[in-house]
């Protein structure tokens, strides 16, 4: 979910409009998100990079700069660069023109859209941003800024009766299904609760010691519902409760645990973590062929955990890099760029490749500079690539690697749903946990003393951002990997067992059967099938399971009926690893 601070907005009385945003949009704000494009973007006239120059962008027809080489996608979308259209475009480039050559995931906050939007109009003084109100001399003054909630976390709860007590159920989300859940915020942050009335009864809720704004109105009948917003206050444990006569007594009460306040950013970083479902579907039978692939190095600010943000280098501006996937006997044709921001050179080695360096012996490239290397895929199997540039570990640390699949002729077996995943190690100057913008430290490296294991380049990528998700009844294959640079993972999957293992990443063995855990070197990959028979939350790990404490977590969120004969126990929160 993306989240927004809470801020002091412009009010006119009606509904804000992505074209109202940059006229009342602050430049100074918009100047620092444009940090985020400033690696693919100039906004000097003529000056392309990765991507086009964006002067005078307001007003100018989609694909329209010159000596810049569109995707076909943008070249046939006969868009108009105004407001509205930029302001949906930035939000999600890949929806708003599906098959852009874009790898930027967007801006998920209208604050950060708007504020861009203004530094962007008011570097285009040819268009005009507001006519009718130049025109009209009796034009109505602008009306005074009013204070807005947008909040940064949103929860949802449900009244319902669990164990013969009246409670809160939380709905969706980490919390779904849960009973009284903890719910939690930083000092300052922004916090809206819905309550959904689930059984019929007079209920309310209730977050002690917070502001009047943090109790909610009476709602009585199935289906009611009520909303409250409000600023959590100083760090803290409190509880949130029904403040109706017995209602807390009966069990309508949960922990509300506030946490210190994050330093002051300028800016929300973007969200570098790759989806775990983001990986091409299988290939069909057919005759090698000659595969074109596209890569750029970027480096860029991104999340590392909440509060924290990291100088990431990616292939394609995420961690893992792209999951590529030929057949065997398929030549790979690799396109390198190297963003013209990059402040490092930047390559590829291909486990996968027969060859000087597995193509990093050809692939070196300068910032602003693209480089070629060709392969015959020859063996099947699941390999990781990398950036093999000096220091090797370091652009791997810091997030330069990802996985290919080289399929056998006659494919995989097929499965109901494929996950891509991959661990990584990151080094930073400051401890584990700490806020702000966090700094490589190449002795941490050198001694191999992470302060981070991660799922998908960040803490929560896999639970809080992106849980997999699955159904009761399906077979699931998860492509497992580790960049490293330094440890070797015990990959487990709690409350499951592998159906079958292609140990190393080969798959012309016969795969192992009934595994419960499989050892990952740095640099090799494991294919885990297995068919889920029992819903609920599966919890990926290395089970070197104090990594999990430094951030090395996923979910495998499983829906379905039970299945009493499999699994029949009460699940008690808290209680062990959920």
């Amino acid at each position: 979910m993306p989240h927004a601070r809470m801020a002091a907005v412009k009010n006119s009385g009606q509904a804000s409009t992505a074209q109202a945003a940059p006229v009342s949009g602050d430049v100074a704000a918009g100047k620092l998100v444009f940090r985020k494009c400033q690696v693919c973007h100039s906004l000097e006239p003529g000056k392309n990079g990765i991507g086009p120059s964006l002067s005078a962008i307001v007003g100018k027809k989609a694909g329209s700069v010159s000596n810049f080489n569109y995707s076909p996608a943008m070249k046939g979308s006969n868009l108009t660069w105004n407001v509205a259209t930029l302001a949906t475009f930035l939000s999600d480039p890949q929806k708003a023109v599906p098959g852009n050559k874009m790898p930027f995931p967007g801006l998920k906050t209208e604050n950060e859209r708007s504020t861009l939007l203004a530094y962007l109009a008011a570097g285009a003084p040819s268009v005009a941003t507001a006519p009718a109100a130049a025109s009209s001399p009796q034009a109505a003054p602008a009306p005074q800024p009013t204070s807005s909630y947008v909040p940064d976390l949103r929860y949802t709860l449900r009244t319902g009766i669990a164990e013969g007590r009246m409670v809160y159920i939380g709905v969706g989300g980490t919390i779904d299904g849960q009973v009284n859940p903890i719910l939690s915020a930083a000092e300052g942050q922004g916090v809206q609760v819905t309550l959904i009335n689930g059984e019929g009864a007079e209920h309310d809720i209730v977050f002690a010691d917070q502001e009047a704004a943090a109790r909610s109105a009476h709602i009585t009948g199935k289906g009611a519902s009520t909303n409250i917003a409000f600023h959590a206050g100083k760090a803290g444990n409190y509880i949130y409760f029904c403040s109706l006569p017995g209602h807390q007594l009966a069990g309508m009460q949960g922990q509300f645990l506030i946490t210190p306040q994050a330093p002051t950013q300028a800016l929300v970083e973007a969200d570098i973590s790759k989806l775990s479902t983001d990986l091409p579907p299988p290939i069909s039978k057919r005759a090698p062929q000659t595969i074109r692939v596209d890569m750029t190095t970027v480096e860029l600010e991104g999340r590392l955990a909440d509060g924290a943000t990291f100088g990431y280098w990616t292939f394609n501006g995420r961690v893992p890099g792209p999951f590529l996937r030929v057949r065997v006997g398929d030549t790979v044709d690799v396109r390198l760029k190297n963003s013209n921001e990059s402040a490092m050179n930047h390559s590829v080695d291909f486990h996968a490749a027969t060859g000087p360096g597995g193509g990093a012996s050809s692939t070196q490239t300068n910032p602003g500079e693209e480089k070629r290397v060709k392969f015959k895929a020859l063996i099947p199997g699941l390999y990781v690539y990398h950036c093999a540039t000096p220091m090797v570990a370091h652009h791997i640390a810091n997030g330069m690697y990802g996985l290919i699949l080289v399929e056998p002729e006659e494919g995989l077996p097929p499965v109901d749903r494929e996950f891509y995943v991959m661990q990584g190690e990151i080094y930073t100057e400051a401890a584990f946990g700490q806020h702000g913008s966090q700094e490589f430290n190449v002795e941490k490296l050198l001694n191999e003393r992470p302060e981070y294991f991660v799922f998908n380049g960040s803490v929560g990528a896999l639970s809080k951002l992106h849980p997999l998700k699955a159904k009761v009844g399906e077979t699931v294959r998860i492509f497992f990997g580790v960049g490293g640079p330094n440890f070797t993972s015990s990959f487990h999957v709690i409350g499951e067992i592998f159906d079958k293992v292609y140990n190393l990443g080969g798959v012309f063995s016969e795969p192992l059967k009934g595994i419960q855990t499989v050892s990952v070197p740095p640099g090799g990959a494991v294919i885990a099938e297995f068919k889920l028979e029992v819903p609920g939350n599966y919890i990926l790990v290395d089970h070197a399971l104090s990594r999990l404490e430094r951030g090395l977590v996923g979910i495998l969120q499983v829906e379905g009926p039970a299945n009493a004969d499999i699994y029949d126990g009460k699940i008690v929160l808290g209680g062990g690893h959920n």
